[in-house]
């Protein structure tokens, strides 16, 4: 079972940060791609932030400057490090495994979900104005 498992999500005012954790059996970290996601009320999923096995990364264009995903293998644990966070990152944080990571000229340019993707229960972000 590779089932990851999020934490760290919470209640901040507007240009607060919140780091979120998400452990992960070893297996999940030999994929190629892992990230994070993200589903406000009424919307539709959307990704946030992507790491590649060579540490590449890539972002969502609302988020670029202010997050950054990492990872530590030693301790089969992907973070998300939110800064400046506004009232429209209010949502549902989900870190997943495998996804798809495109690549333009070798730079790593999107990502999707990918249909074998493992899901965790996900952790709750609310930003208030």
């Amino acid at each position: 079972q590779v089932q990851p498992v999020e934490s760290g999500g919470g209640s901040v005012q507007s240009g607060g940060s919140l780091k979120l954790s998400c452990v992960a059996p070893a297996d999940f970290f030999k994929y190629h791609c892992v990230g994070w996601f993200r589903q406000a009320p009424g919307k539709e999923r959307e990704g946030v932030a992507a790491i590649d096995s060579d540490g590449g990364t890539n972002y969502a264009d609302s988020v670029k400057g202010r997050f950054t995903i990492s990872q530590d293998n030693a301790k089969n644990t992907l973070y998300l490090q939110m800064n400046s966070l506004k009232p429209e990152d209010t949502a549902m944080y989900y870190c997943t495994a495998p996804i798809n990571c495109y690549y333009k000229e070798d730079n790593f340019s999107s990502f999707s979900p990918h249909r074998d993707a493992h899901w965790g229960q996900g952790t709750r972000v609310t930003v208030s104005s």
